[in-house]
């Protein structure tokens, strides 16, 4: 990956709190073998890491989070032939144990996969098919706070909400760009630092966007351009 994609990665948050200096305790959750054994040698191999507990499957991966306590889970969005997803997965995780961080895993990120992981509680959303390096950088940052989005599947989200804006929307481009990570559950000075604009001027954009679509509240906005097709696939929700 590029460069300025990483540093996109590494300024989205600021590193956790805690000095105690010990290192952060990972459980990874993917029936994708081969992966998670790389990763779990990756994670022992890495300063401040350590991999406690590898499980190739959602169920087994929720015994393994309760019977280990992690601060980190890398959780894969997708299991094979599984009732559970990585998503339900996620939701349990942070519903009965708020302190535990989930990095949740896509290969085929979408505006409403992002906007589910942002409902269950994930801490970080990163491609799949990224970088080790990204990843490991991901998991040192994640911490207390909104979602982290990679920059690629971000991409995803503006590009989709583009593709599906009808051409005699209102809202301009930039306008559109806030929305759509508005309906991911983004906040304010998250979307500002995604987009590289003040915070004021996101203010400024979200202000706009709900006099045009007549709307009181952010959340209220999102419900509209739901309703008007502004957000691609939210018709399916």
């Amino acid at each position: 990956m590029a460069d300025h994609a990483k540093a996109s990665v590494l300024d989205a948050r600021d590193a956790p709190s805690g000095t105690s200096g010990a290192p952060r305790r990972v459980v990874v959750v993917d029936d994708h073998r081969t992966f998670a054994d790389l990763l779990q040698f990756a994670l022992n191999a890495e300063t401040g890491m350590v991999c406690v507990g590898v499980a190739y499957d959602p169920v087994s991966g929720l015994a393994l989070v309760g019977a280990e306590r992690p601060d980190l889970v890398v959780m894969d969005y997708d299991f094979a032939g599984d009732e559970l997803d990585g998503v339900m997965a996620t939701a349990a995780i942070t519903a009965r144990y708020p302190d535990v961080h989930v990095v949740l895993l896509t290969g085929h990120a979408d505006s409403i996969l992002m906007q589910q992981a942002a409902e269950a509680g994930a801490s970080s959303l990163m491609p799949k098919d990224g970088s080790l390096p990204d990843l490991l950088e991901a998991l040192h940052r994640t911490g207390p706070g909104g979602l982290l989005v990679h920059p690629t599947l971000l991409r995803t989200i503006r590009e989709s909400a583009a593709e599906a804006a009808d051409p005699g929307t209102p809202l301009s481009p930039r306008e559109q760009d806030v929305l759509a990570m508005l309906a991911i559950g983004l906040r304010t000075g998250a979307i500002a630092d995604h987009l590289g604009i003040s915070k004021n001027t996101c203010r400024g954009y979200v202000k706009s966007l709900l006099w045009k679509l007549d709307a009181h509240s952010q959340l209220e906005a999102v419900a509209i351009a739901r309703r008007q097709g502004l957000i691609s696939g939210s018709d399916n929700r």
